[in-house]
């Protein structure tokens, strides 16, 4: 059998080749539970080599929309992905949406999910949670004919709900500057299971600070990191081995952040009395153990973009996007350095 030419494919086709039934074939696609994983298997390579997307003229014939809306979340178990993706699902559910998770952390499993999204047209919209997005990702969301919404970052020109991370870093920086601190450390955060460019706002704050302010970039002082509590322990660790070790930390994250905070305690230093150390995000850890950071409306994100969602499928014009504000939270981890005390 070969594959059909010069007219759209659709779901008859996708069955002929796969040796089964147009109903069996939807089933398959739409994953239903009483499908043999073979046939399954099978059906989706077909639907994948042919570029297969199911028509939404034909979704509506078998009942309209789908009602759901699939959220990509690179990591589901970090509280600023679990706040985001929970004000989504609340403003979704007042709308009568329902929403599907579909864990992409894994760079083999997005790699997958991206390859077989067209056969996965089963959805009202896409919400991109929180990763970059990178071009050949981006065609294959844009050819769904789907809503797309971006929350947490940008993904080209479609509608998008984010914060402005060097406006946040710039926060953070200048509030030890102003303290009188000149020695700044800056331990940033990436994520090798995110390819794509990675956001350069939170660096480029640092950076920035640091020239205003007339002080000079020390590359001691600046460490990279993979994201997590330990890592910012082990950051901290190489900061102290320095002979000139900094008086103060800005950390890309409240959980980097307090890693660092272990580090200094255990090596008998006081915070902020020897060391001043200060965060982004207001983690609920923040609050808990008195560190300052910068907050970011991070549950706010999601219902906002939950909302552009529903307005976006009601057929209204949800704008191109919103950039909110975030705020410094003084607690009791930043000080004046000893010699202005």
């Amino acid at each position: 059998m070969s594959a059909p030419t010069e007219r759209a494919v659709n779901l008859a086709d996708v069955a002929r080749l796969a040796g089964v039934s147009p109903a069996t074939a939807s089933r398959a696609l739409g994953g239903h539970p009483h499908v043999a994983a073979a046939t399954r298997e099978r059906v989706l390579r077909i639907a994948d080599e042919l570029s297969y997307v199911v028509s939404p003229d034909a979704s509506r014939l078998a009942g309209g929309r789908t009602g759901r809306v699939a959220a990509l979340v690179p990591h589901l178990s970090r509280w600023y992905f679990a706040a985001l993706v929970d004000g989504l699902a609340g403003a979704l559910r007042a709308a009568g949406l329902d929403l599907l998770l579909h864990p992409v952390g894994d760079a083999d499993d997005r790699v997958e999910y991206f390859r077989r999204l067209p056969a996965r047209r089963a959805v009202d919209a896409i919400v991109t949670v929180a990763f970059p997005v990178d071009d050949a990702e981006r065609e294959r969301l844009e050819g769904l004919d789907v809503t797309v919404v971006a929350v947490g970052g940008q993904v080209g020109s479609h509608p998008f709900v984010t914060i402005d991370d060097e406006a946040a870093g710039r926060q953070a920086v200048d509030h030890l500057i102003h303290l009188g601190h000149s020695r700044i450390a800056m331990i940033e955060t990436l994520d090798p299971e995110q390819r794509g460019d990675q956001p350069a706002g939170r660096r480029l704050a640092y950076e920035r600070a640091l020239a205003d302010a007339g002080h000079p970039l020390d590359p001691d002082l600046d460490c990279t990191v993979e994201w997590g509590g330990e890592e910012g322990a082990d950051a901290m660790a190489r900061l102290l081995g320095l002979r000139h070790p900094p008086t103060a930390v800005y950390a890309h994250s409240d959980e980097v952040a307090l890693g660092a905070v272990r580090t200094l305690r255990r090596a008998g230093l006081r915070i902020p009395a020897d060391v001043s150390v200060i965060g982004i995000d207001d983690d609920p850890l923040a609050a808990l153990t008195d560190l300052t950071t910068v907050h970011q409306p991070v549950r706010e994100q999601g219902t906002l973009a939950g909302h552009m969602v529903a307005t976006a499928l009601s057929g209204s014009d949800p704008g191109p996007g919103i950039v909110l504000p975030t705020r410094l939270v003084v607690r009791g981890s930043t000080a004046p350095p000893r010699g202005l005390r």
